[in-house]
């Protein structure tokens, strides 16, 4: 009787929804049977709901990379509100920025890698995860043709097309050889894994090769020297890194050319880190000088066979050479071959990169997003809108702007314009209304367009496109997360500026970064910083700032376990000289 009542409680609590054929229970009575209790059909009185309702089909968000900006993206976003995909060449994440550590045994390479379907899974809602290659984008089906890049016979080709809604293009960028001959074919490059392990095995080989028996003294020199062509940071911390790994461990296991050795740093520009503060790239001179790296500036790199490297010296206009066991190449990126067939679909065939706007849209290109190394910010002029933005504040059709009609706009025009702060920034103005100000510094009541205008001329010529860093891509990815995150959100309650040439706000607030500094290891112990608020440091205690960032901004705690212990074992054992 008890199971009787137990089963007709159950069954009016499933009332709810009759149009479905439910198991109510199976239970195990005392003597061994099971008595099935099962209801079909809905009840008298009660309405009925349709079979082959069904829920809202979700949007398909195709993201095409793993990089920082497609990893920092597919972190943050909500993958129960739409349905996630991924294809990238790679099935895991780098921290790029250790990579020079890699080149010399500092740090191991998988202690930088992770996983990406282990971060995938961790989210809300699945993701879905295909390694493969991007290799065409068709921006006008919106599709995307693949291609497996693991070598199977059963895989045939390897091809597949997916389509997507909305496209997140965070494909990075490629070395850039500036066409200069011999460059693809004798050079190491610093952009992949694969890349520094390469160089890794390579070095150990020219020390290898440079104690056989049988080799002059000038055979020797050649194998043993390492020329590194750029001196932005990559090139720079990994001349600092082949330093260290000499000087600390592979002098002692090859004493007999411990005299030989020689690395040289080859710079167009006048002075290597030339984009951080000149007091940073003074000391990493002075440093370089005083380890006996050579600095050779003024240089442009001609061409490049596996025995030399010929340059041109600016200055003097005269091409000269020189001997070289392995030279690597970083001297910036350059857009991939998918990117510059996109660009050409969607009316961007003469630019250098990927223009989107402020809110990371393509410009040309529906429902497509570009963020990370291939894209760049073509942010708006104000001096393109300065019409309209008269008109928007000039509320009462005067043909006059008033100092508290400007006040008004003044916050949409400063979301809007980033330029605007930078401006004020750089004339040591407190506050925007100093723009209306007339020659002598006196407050004007009012303004007339042409007023107006000259007021905000100069304001543009702070714009600055934003640096190819991961810093910038990973800024990019979470801000993109959080606009389709509060998609529908946003849509009913708008959170961005006024639209100065329509009506309304803007859906979502536009993409600002956020510069939180900048670093650059120079080797022994001593790493220089540019940080928030134009604060320079240089130094041994600069190092150790350098490992607690680096360290704190791993993607994992298994990461950030696996580099601090291989810092403390390189304190202790010192570097791997294995060649494996």
């Amino acid at each position: 009787m008890k199971i009787l009542s137990f089963l007709s409680r159950a069954s009016k609590a499933y009332k709810d929804y009759p149009a479905y054929s439910k198991l109510l229970v199976l239970c195990t009575l005392s003597s061994g049977g099971l008595l099935a209790y099962s209801e079909s059909g809905p009840d008298t009185g009660t309405a009925g709901v349709e079979t082959d309702q069904k829920l809202p089909k979700k949007k398909r968000v195709l993201v095409l990379g793993t990089g920082w900006a497609g990893t920092s993206f597919l972190k943050d976003v909500d993958a129960t509100l739409y349905d996630v995909q991924v294809v990238s060449p790679r099935n895991y994440f780098a921290f790029t920025p250790l990579l020079p550590s890699v080149t010399c045994g500092t740090v191991e390479a998988r202690s930088i890698v992770e996983p990406i379907r282990k971060m995938v899974k961790k989210r809300r809602g699945e993701i879905q995860f295909w390694e493969a290659e991007c290799v065409k984008i068709d921006a006008a089906n919106k599709k995307v043709l693949c291609q497996s890049n693991i070598d199977n016979d059963l895989l045939q080709k390897g091809e597949f097309f997916l389509e997507y809604d909305y496209l997140i293009i965070a494909l990075g960028a490629q070395v850039n050889t500036f066409n200069t001959p011999g460059v693809a074919e004798n050079c190491h490059f610093l952009k992949e894994v694969e890349d520094a392990q390469k160089i890794r095995r390579s070095v150990i080989d020219c020390f290898e090769t440079a104690v056989l028996p049988g080799l002059s003294e000038d055979e020797r020199r050649r194998n043993l020297h390492f020329v590194i062509v750029g001196g932005g940071p990559t090139g720079i911390e990994f001349a600092a890194e082949l330093h260290d790994f000499f000087e600390g461990d592979l002098v002692k296991l090859y004493p007999t050319v411990k005299d030989l050795v020689k690395i040289t740093v080859i710079q167009s520009g006048d002075h290597i880190l030339n984009m951080f503060d000149g007091r940073i790239s003074s000391f990493a001179e002075q440093k370089f000088k005083r380890d006996g790296i050579e600095v050779q500036t003024g240089c442009r790199v001609v061409s490049v066979s596996d025995k030399e490297i010929k340059m041109k010296v600016k200055s003097k206009g005269e091409v000269s050479s020189m001997p070289h066991g392995l030279v690597v190449w970083s001297t910036g990126v350059g857009t991939r071959p998918v990117v510059r067939d996109l660009m050409e679909q969607i009316g961007q065939a003469n630019r250098h990169v990927l223009a989107t706007d402020e809110w990371l849209r393509v410009k040309g290109c529906e429902d497509a997003y570009a963020i990370g190394d291939c894209a760049t910010i073509d942010q708006r002029k104000i001096r393109d809108d300065i019409s309209s933005i008269f008109k928007a504040a000039d509320k009462n059709n005067s043909g006059t702007l008033t100092l508290e009609e400007f006040r008004d706009v003044i916050d949409d025009i400063r979301v809007r314009y980033p330029q605007v702060d930078l401006y004020l920034q750089s004339k040591h103005m407190r506050d925007v209304t100093y723009l209306l100000k007339d020659d002598q510094g006196n407050d004007r009541k009012e303004v007339d367009i042409e007023g107006f205008k000259l007021s905000l001329s100069h304001v543009d010529s702070q714009m600055k496109s934003l640096p190819a860093t991961a810093q910038v891509a990973a800024q990019q990815g979470a801000y993109l997360s959080r606009c389709f995150n509060r998609w529908q959100q946003c849509e009913e309650n708008p959170e961005g500026p006024l639209r100065f040439s329509g009506s309304g706000h803007h859906q979502f607030l536009p993409f600002r970064y956020k510069h939180f500094g900048q670093f650059a290891p120079l080797g022994g112990e001593q790493a220089a910083a540019e940080l928030p608020g134009d604060w320079v440091s240089v130094g041994h205690s600069t190092q150790w700032l350098w490992y607690s960032v680096y360290a704190s901004k791993q993607v994992s705690w298994r990461t950030r376990f696996l580099v601090v212990s291989d810092w403390t074992r390189r304190f202790i054992f010192g570097r791997d000289s294995s060649r494996i």
